[in-house]
């Protein structure tokens, strides 16, 4: 898949984005395998959609600089433009919170973790995937996650407090 991508699939637009979605979720498996421990479809399923709504935002950044310049950091950039990238990110983020929501009001969640609320901690994911998508749409920042979680202090704010609403709802 590595090699195909490489030669000719990071060509394609939508397929570039989703065979990076797919390498990171083979790593996960990968890794799953190599640990002996059974993987759970909701990881496989949060992965996929989190890596492909980071590619999205990156690609974003690639048609910034596109406009910018008038050069294609990447050849599938012309079959996406900013409508596109952006409507394309906001239904994979949500389609994200949906997933996390199911995931949190699921039989084995609710039985491993011993508690039915944990539902609750997703006003703290909603309000992480609006701020990720206004600094792509608003701001213009979409180039580098790594830097969004370390410069962001509003994103850093959320992820305490999904692990403080966490700690609250599991051990209080």
């Amino acid at each position: 898949m590595n090699i195909a991508y490489c030669l000719r699939l990071k060509q394609i637009a939508i397929l570039d984005v989703s065979i990076i979605a797919i390498g990171f979720v083979m790593r996960v498996l990968a890794g799953g395998m190599v640990v002996d421990i059974w993987v759970s479809h909701w990881l496989v399923l949060m992965t996929f959609l989190v890596t492909f709504f980071l590619a999205l935002s990156k690609r974003n950044d690639d048609y910034r600089i596109y406009e910018q310049t008038g050069i294609k950091p990447r050849v599938s950039i012309s079959g996406y433009n900013k409508t596109f990238i952006n409507e394309a990110t906001a239904i994979v983020g949500a389609v994200t919170l949906v997933c996390y929501i199911m995931y949190t009001m699921s039989p084995e969640v609710i039985e491993r973790m011993g508690t039915r609320y944990v539902y609750l901690t997703t006003g703290w994911v909603l309000a992480g995937l609006l701020r990720y998508l206004q600094n792509m749409i608003v701001f213009g920042l979409s180039g580098s996650p790594t830097k969004s979680l370390v410069k962001d202090h509003f994103i850093q704010f959320c992820i305490l407090g999904w692990l403080a609403s966490f700690f609250v709802i599991i051990y209080l």
